[in-house]
């Protein structure tokens, strides 16, 4: 009766850094998600909420987020930092606190606004500005994202041809998706903003080859086949099973989840062992992996023996945007909505590496009203 069930998810639309959302803090993005989550389930509070967020403003953004979405002093809040995995690592969390039988109901997810975050600065003679935090201890190696994504690729043998197409994919199928509202119920309003700002048509193979390398002189990234950095919220609802059963409501059941990390030079990586070790639990039928880049994205699914062609069938990150903190909680509002909402049913796989050589996965099985698991599509 303690098993943990997400009933509800939802998101903000995707803005890029600067675009559509530039006006909104953190707490001003995620508290209508966080309301819109509570609304679809019909539930007035919960025992916690806990977000992921990477580039602050600090202060406790869940505190902070869930005071102005009205959910009372009582509801306390815990923010998350895994760097790109935050979202993601707060809905595991919430997932343990109900098998551990500290509460039955959280709201979980990540938010970050790049456009909103704080000027940092080394408290140096003269105060040196800094665009991110250390990974790890410089004497173990703290490369940039895109450095290492181009590292990563050239060992695993990922061509830039290989890439492209990768890229070109998630382009076109979040044009596709975009255009067949597949999107619309999942998301949120907010400052009169109703659609993802990144998707664009008119990508093709030949377009995608004149991109210049991004990153290092010879690398195959470039700021085509690699996310862009971006703005936006996702929460989802965590409930357990006799809360579930109470109400009738489908969801995604969590069958297993991971947490790993590997050598920090090879950041890219770090959710391979968490996904070999979720997979021996079944085989998803839909996969939701953030594609920071394209050749590290295609790196982890080789490694752990993942069909590219199930990933991301409405487009990822590379299309949509990763607003970091928010980009692992993206990945289970969407995956919600291909397996719940849609009713494809079967299991779905949400999964993704961050800075600092870290990943988390998590394998989850789509149940309807009365709890019964729901098979895929072409199985019924």
């Amino acid at each position: 009766m303690s098993a943990p069930v997400v009933v509800a998810a939802r998101r903000t639309p995707i803005g890029t850094a600067g675009g559509v959302l530039r006006d909104l803090a953190v707490d001003e993005l995620a508290a209508p998600v966080l309301r819109a989550v509570l609304g679809d389930a019909g539930l007035t509070t919960v025992d916690d909420v806990l977000l992921g967020n990477v580039f602050g403003p600090g202060g406790n953004t869940a505190r902070v987020a869930a005071l102005r979405a009205g959910l009372g002093p009582e509801v306390p809040g815990l923010t998350v930092d895994r760097q790109c995995a935050s979202g993601l690592a707060a809905i595991t969390l919430a997932a343990t606190l109900i098998t551990a039988g500290e509460g039955e109901a959280y709201l979980a997810g990540g938010v970050e606004s790049a456009s909103t975050a704080p000027h940092r600065l080394w408290r140096t003679d003269p105060p040196q500005p800094y665009t991110r935090a250390p990974f790890a201890p410089a004497e173990l190696g703290d490369p940039e994202m895109g450095e290492a994504a181009d590292l990563v690729a050239a060992e695993a043998g990922i061509s830039r041809e290989r890439q492209d197409r990768f890229a070109l994919r998630s382009h076109e199928r979040a044009v596709a998706a975009q255009a067949a509202g597949r999107f619309d119920d999942e998301l949120v309003e907010v400052a009169g903003v109703r659609r993802d700002q990144r998707p664009r048509a008119g990508f093709t193979a030949a377009r995608l080859a004149r991109f210049r390398p991004a990153f290092t002189a010879d690398g195959t990234a470039t700021a085509a086949n690699s996310c862009g950095v971006s703005d936006g919220a996702a929460a989802v609802l965590v409930v357990s099973e006799r809360v579930r059963r109470e109400r009738n409501l489908p969801g995604l059941r969590l069958v297993a989840s991971a947490t790993s990390g590997c050598d920090p030079r090879r950041l890219g990586l770090g959710v391979v062992p968490a996904l070999r070790t979720v997979l021996q639990h079944g085989t998803p039928q839909v996969t939701e992996f953030t594609e920071a880049f394209a050749g590290q994205a295609l790196a982890c699914l080789d490694a752990a023996g993942l069909d590219e062609g199930t990933v991301n069938p409405d487009g990822g990150a590379i299309a949509l945007g990763h607003p970091w903190g928010a980009s692992g909680a993206v990945l289970a509002v969407r995956l919600f909505a291909q397996l719940v909402r849609q009713a494809r049913g079967g299991l779905g796989l949400t999964a993704l590496s961050a800075g600092g050589g870290l990943g988390v996965a998590a394998l989850w099985q789509a149940v309807g009203p009365d709890g019964e698991p729901l098979p895929p599509e072409g199985a019924r």
